[in-house]
């Protein structure tokens, strides 16, 4: 699939060349966004961005989606709280600030279609069973939420620690919060 650099690039803040099998730092954002060596393709964060607008605007024209385009608009239907920002222009531009208690929505969409890879592919393996436990329990944008509070761990703690994304902890955390409650 080739959601994996699309999501990847997401929250890049600068234009270097990034070495795909290093970890990525996002500017000020300061988000690490290790995905899947699987990398077809490298768009820049304004592209990335773009993909999103293009899609909800297509959307609202009535026009054909891509099948890209329609897994994304998957998640952007469930975040109408983003609506907003994906028919701002200016948005796409924008550097959202979690210290200014901003949620950035094209990381949060790109995040999800990494997660829906993940799932679909079962990369890490076992990570499509935890989701349907997860799903089970509540639904499934609640489960995609779940594992996105675990991959969101897992990456601040890579890049905290200056090491790889460490798939073990990332099963385990998600293996958690799948047994609780």
């Amino acid at each position: 699939m080739l959601l994996a650099p699309l999501c990847r690039h997401l929250a890049i803040t600068s234009g270097p060349h990034i070495s795909h099998d290093q970890p990525v730092r996002c500017g000020l954002e300061d988000y690490l966004v290790i995905l899947f060596p699987i990398f077809m393709f490298n768009p820049s964060r304004d592209q990335v961005r773009q993909f999103f607008t293009e899609t909800w605007a297509k959307h609202r024209q009535n026009k054909i989606l891509t099948p890209m385009e329609s897994m994304a608009l998957t998640w952007i239907l469930q975040h109408p709280e983003y609506h907003t920002a994906l028919e701002n222009p200016d948005a796409a531009q924008q550097e959202f600030s979690v210290e200014k208690g901003q949620v950035n929505p094209f990381l949060h969409l790109s995040m999800h279609l990494a997660i829906n890879e993940q799932v679909s592919i079962d990369h890490p393996p076992g990570i499509r069973g935890i989701y349907e436990q997860l799903a089970a329990r509540s639904d499934e944008h609640h489960a995609m939420h779940e594992i996105m509070e675990c991959l969101g761990q897992v990456i601040w703690e890579s890049q905290r620690l200056g090491k790889p994304l460490d798939t073990d902890h990332y099963l385990e955390l998600l293996r958690q919060h799948s047994t609780r409650h």
